[in-house]
C-alpha cells in the first residue's frame, strides 16, 4: 500500500486491543474508513472525550468520569455488602448478572510474590478501612477461581477476621481456572446466590 503509513498504524494500534488479531483489525479499520461519518468521527471524538475523562472511583477503584462512581454515588447501594473483583471488568461482569445490590472494592490484581504484588498494591488495607467506616456486615469475595485468586481470597479473609464482618466467597459453579468475564450472567447469578463462608 502507498501512502498508508496512517493507516497501517491504525491497524496496529487495533490489533493490540484483546479479541482483535491483525486480521481482524485490518476488517475493523476497512469497516471505519468506509463509514467514516456514522462510525469513524464519533468513535474519535468517544476516545477523546473519554481519554480526557475517564478516572478511577476514588471510593471502589471502578472506572467512571466522576471522583465518585455512579455505584458509590447511589444511596440504596449502601446495602452493608461489599462485593471484591479482581479487577473493572469483573465489576461489570456481576453488574451484567443485575443480581448484586451493594458496592465493591476494585483490587486492581491478586497477590504475587513473583511480581512483587503486595497487599499495599492491591489497596487490602483500605478494604479494611472501608468495613470499619462503611459498617460493613458481609464481604462477598468474587475473586477469580485460580491459585492466585484464591490465596488473595484467603488474605483478604485472615486482615478480615478481627473486624468481625461476615466474609464469604462465591459458590462453587464458577468454574476452576474460570474467569468472571468471560462468564454467562446466569452463572454468575446463582453463584452469587449460592454463595458461602470462607
Amino acid at each position: 500500500m502507498a501512502d498508508s503509513t496512517g493507516i497501517e498504524a491504525l491497524i496496529d494500534l487495533m490489533a493490540r486491543l484483546p479479541g482483535l488479531g491483525p486480521r481482524s483489525a485490518r476488517r475493523a479499520v476497512l469497516v471505519l474508513l468506509k463509514k467514516r461519518a456514522q462510525l469513524m468521527a464519533p468513535l474519535a471524538q468517544a476516545l477523546a472525550e473519554v481519554a480526557l475523562s475517564a478516572r478511577e472511583c476514588q471510593l471502589c477503584g471502578n472506572i467512571s468520569t466522576t471522583d465518585t462512581c455512579p455505584i458509590c454515588a447511589d444511596p440504596a447501594r449502601a446495602t452493608g455488602e461489599i462485593c471484591v473483583v479482581e479487577d473493572v471488568a469483573d465489576l461489570w461482569a456481576m453488574e451484567r448478572g443485575q443480581v448484586f445490590k451493594g458496592r465493591y472494592h476494585v483490587l486492581g490484581g491478586t497477590l504475587s510474590a513473583l511480581d512483587a504484588v503486595g497487599p499495599d498494591e492491591l489497596g487490602i488495607p483500605r478494604l479494611v478501612s472501608r468495613v470499619a467506616e462503611e459498617g460493613i456486615r458481609e464481604v462477598i469475595l468474587a475473586l477469580n477461581a485460580t491459585v492466585d485468586g484464591q490465596t488473595t481470597a484467603h488474605y483478604i479473609a485472615d486482615a478480615l477476621d478481627p473486624s468481625g464482618v461476615q466474609v464469604t466467597t462465591l459458590a462453587q459453579g464458577v468454574p476452576i481456572g474460570g474467569e468472571l468475564d468471560y462468564l454467562d450472567d446466569g452463572t454468575i447469578g446463582a453463584a452469587l446466590r449460592a454463595r458461602r463462608r470462607l
